[in-house]
């Protein structure tokens, strides 16, 4: 049976899948690299453009909706690349934890897929750091840094977990449909460009651990910190249990975005 139209109520014990996988560690090895890349990437475009919009802002709004452009097509972009096709295009600890929980990576490989993404994330920051000097530690910049601002912590941690909740209910639904499946990365990218224009203001826009850690570990600012590590994962892991739970087992595979499995199972 072809992996993509495995039952998605059903999904292979992790235990199996990361036995598989030890087969092709060659390859695994060059998907972590991926992931640390991608999120790198993401990290460089994110402290270049909040450089670059936020020094001296003339106006908030038109701002934020040019850095939720920026963002968007950047994410879309690197889902596009062929490192993130080859990878599956995750750069996010929380969507990784995710995809193991639906049976789609096994506990090894996601445990280095995030550890990886956690590196990427600090590389990207670093790299930005060399390339603005000065300018990324000032207050407007400070190196892209996630702190909740408007409603505190309460409103922040709400915040990442309706975005991060949203974004997975968007994925799973929307790639299981083969009329707009060819879409879910625009889609992702719209929502990116909203969640900036309208949330960032409220916890910083992160939905993913290791982006923020990214940028503390550079600002030294880790006010919060657990907001988002719990809230993304929660939001992203509720997202998914609904979707199974709710789900009339179809043809078509969950997520039919490329997943680490199919080598093994080929």
């Amino acid at each position: 049976m072809n992996p993509e139209q495995r039952n998605a109520k059903h999904p292979k014990p992790p235990e199996a899948i990361a036995a598989r996988d030890t087969a092709h560690l060659p390859f695994m090895k060059r998907l972590y690299l991926y992931e640390a890349a991608e999120l790198a990437t993401f990290m460089v475009s994110a402290c270049l453009f909040t450089a670059l919009l936020f020094t001296h802002p003339h106006n908030p709004w038109l701002a934020r909706a040019a850095m939720g452009l920026a963002m968007a097509l950047t994410a879309i972009a690197i889902i596009k690349s062929p490192p993130g096709k080859a990878s599956g295009a995750h750069f996010n600890p929380a969507i990784t934890l995710t995809f193991y929980r639906l049976g789609k990576i096994g506990a090894y490989d996601a445990a280095f897929y995030i550890l990886f993404q956690f590196l990427g994330a600090i590389a990207g920051v670093g790299i930005a750091a060399l390339l603005l000097g000065p300018i990324i530690a000032t207050p407007q910049v400070n190196y892209a840094v996630t702190v909740p601002g408007l409603g505190g912590p309460i409103a922040a941690f709400a915040a990442e977990t309706f975005m991060a909740a949203l974004l997975m209910a968007t994925v799973l639904i929307t790639s299981n449909r083969p009329r707009v499946a060819p879409y879910t990365t625009y889609l992702v990218g719209f929502l990116i460009f909203n969640y900036i224009l309208f949330f960032a203001p409220v916890s910083g826009f992160s939905i993913n651990p290791a982006r923020t850690v990214g940028s503390a570990v550079f600002a030294q600012v880790y006010t919060a910190l657990w907001i988002y590590f719990v809230a993304p994962t929660l939001g992203m892991l509720g997202a998914a249990e609904v979707y199974v739970r709710t789900t009339v087992p179809a043809r078509h595979h969950y997520f039919t975005h490329r997943h680490l499995t199919q080598h093994s199972e080929v």
